[in-house]
């Protein structure tokens, strides 16, 4: 398993891991496969979507807290419910198929960790799929 440390600036904040996951595919020595990468926070999320056009991680930031605001009456004290919530919609994993070494997306997707309670320090964790 290969751990990728990543420390975010901002309370919520798209951060774009594709290369390092694919980094640790290759260190992992999976030439054709599957890894897992999985997101031990929950408070943050892991994604495949868009990472041709920065608008979009940018839409998907105002969609989210449109469909769950910072304020809300929520009874969680840490006062960062919404940021449980923006995670379980995002999900605490991926899985991506690897082929010839390289981890298998299309033209225009990218592997995102979603920060939403930042800054903080984070880990990623990256483990061949099936072993």
């Amino acid at each position: 398993m290969i751990e990728i440390t990543l420390q975010t600036s901002a309370r919520t904040e798209f951060v774009d891991v594709t290369a390092r996951v694919a980094d640790a595919a290759a260190r992992l020595g999976v030439a054709d496969g599957a890894v897992v990468v999985f997101n031990p926070h929950t408070t943050a999320g892991v994604t495949i979507n868009e990472g041709a056009d920065p608008d979009v991680v940018r839409d998907l930031d105002v969609i989210l807290d449109r469909l769950v605001p910072w304020t809300g009456g929520y009874r969680h004290a840490e006062g960062n419910a919404a940021a449980h919530a923006k995670a379980l919609l995002c999900g605490s994993s991926a899985t991506l198929l690897v082929s010839g070494g390289t981890p298998v997306l299309g033209t225009w997707q990218a592997v995102w960790f979603c920060e939403f309670d930042g800054p903080r320090r984070r880990r990623l964790l990256v483990g061949k799929a099936g072993g």
